[in-house]
């Protein structure tokens, strides 16, 4: 059977048994994402209660009568219990994997605590086989890409190539857009859909390719020879955990400053006090003082400076709770970008921290 022949989101189950006082959705989230990333989407997912005798039973007659393809999440302590009913209505073994082949399912038992023998790419194997096709995937990365901007792009890639499937995972501002298509895909169709796509979000990428915003910048800044050191106020050293992560990241970093109060602009980076006193630390001229500071140091070739207010209140200032500054130094002078973020206080940040990062990857691309 090939791929036109096959609905590969009607013919999929996904049922998850569990303590649902315990949250045990955030593993099967997981673990549908990975089967979208390989081609596979689930027609339904359903979460059940361990001790729900009636809705256990109801949950997988559907998925046997109804499903070609049924995948289990359970507890160790309720396999046997399961596969027995499995096995009870269709006949047939389970294997050691965990896989039961029989002529009117292929059914899959994954266990949600403890170290399984079967594994999801070994599922998407066995689902490739049976209809006879294989997947590939291609990655867009991006950073403040608006969501309309990012739904035109999908739209008009799969106007192009109708057989593309979209899989965008949007993380503080940085979206990761995965593009997963069948083989027999003529490789000119899907060029065309993919160069559309790109051209849409060209103001916005940093990869073409599955990759950290913190990797591409350290690859582009040892490409470029250049090191780079960090200032770093209500963003709270996060830009430099970001940058530490990576291995080898010595050859391009510095330093990492988490200027927090106003004495430490002064003494560590010297920031004017009557900038601070008369515009304040979270402004345009604060955040170009900062990162103009790392680079009067004469250690690095390229800075980045956060100033702003998290929340969850403003501060003295009035000034709303969301804005932000961001400024890139480099020997020619500081440019700065102003942002109003919203959310949480932790989304801010983490949106903050990734924006930096990519305002300096735009800097010195």
């Amino acid at each position: 059977m090939n791929e036109s022949a096959y609905d590969k989101s009607k013919k999929n189950c996904l049922l998850c048994f569990g303590n649902k006082k315990v949250n045990f959705f955030d593993t099967a989230i997981k673990i549908a994402e990975s089967f979208s990333s390989q081609g596979y989407y689930f027609e339904k997912t359903a979460f059940i209660a361990f001790n729900n005798s009636f809705e256990i039973v109801a949950a997988l007659k559907d998925g046997l009568e109804n499903h070609e393809n049924l995948v289990i999440i359970c507890p160790q302590s309720m396999e046997k219990t399961l596969k027995d009913f499995v096995t009870a209505s269709r006949g047939g073994e389970f294997d050691g994997l965990g896989v039961l082949k029989c002529a009117q399912n292929f059914v899959f038992v994954l266990l949600s605590d403890c170290v399984n023998r079967l594994t999801v790419s070994e599922i998407c194997g066995y689902l490739n086989e049976k209809y006879q096709t294989e997947y590939e995937r291609a990655f867009i990365r991006t950073v403040g890409a608006p969501n309309e901007l990012l739904d035109e792009a999908i739209k008009e890639g799969k106007s192009i190539c109708p057989e593309l499937e979209f899989n965008v995972k949007a993380n503080f501002g940085d979206c990761r857009t995965e593009i997963v298509y069948d083989s027999s895909v003529s490789k000119s169709a899907f060029d065309r859909a993919y160069r559309a796509v790109v051209k849409r979000l060209q103001d916005y990428i940093y990869a073409l390719e599955d990759i950290s915003l913190a990797e591409r910048l350290y690859h582009l800044l040892k490409l470029r020879r250049m090191k780079i050191a960090v200032a770093e106020s209500f963003t709270g050293g996060g830009i430099s955990a970001e940058l530490v992560k990576i291995s080898g990241v010595s050859e391009v970093y510095f330093e990492g400053l988490n200027t927090y109060s106003n004495p430490s602009k002064i003494q560590r980076l010297g920031v004017d006090e009557f900038v601070l006193n008369t515009y304040g630390a979270v402004s345009r001229e604060t955040a170009a003082q900062m990162a103009q500071g790392l680079i009067a140091s004469g250690n690095c070739d390229v800075s980045v400076a956060t100033t702003g207010i998290a929340g969850p209140k403003t501060d003295n200032s009035k000034k709303p709770v969301g804005l932000a500054y961001i400024a890139v130094g480099s020997r020619e002078g500081a440019d700065v970008y102003e942002f109003n973020f919203s959310g949480s206080r932790e989304e801010i940040t983490k949106t903050a921290i990734n924006y930096a990062l990519y305002a300096v990857f735009k800097k010195i691309k």
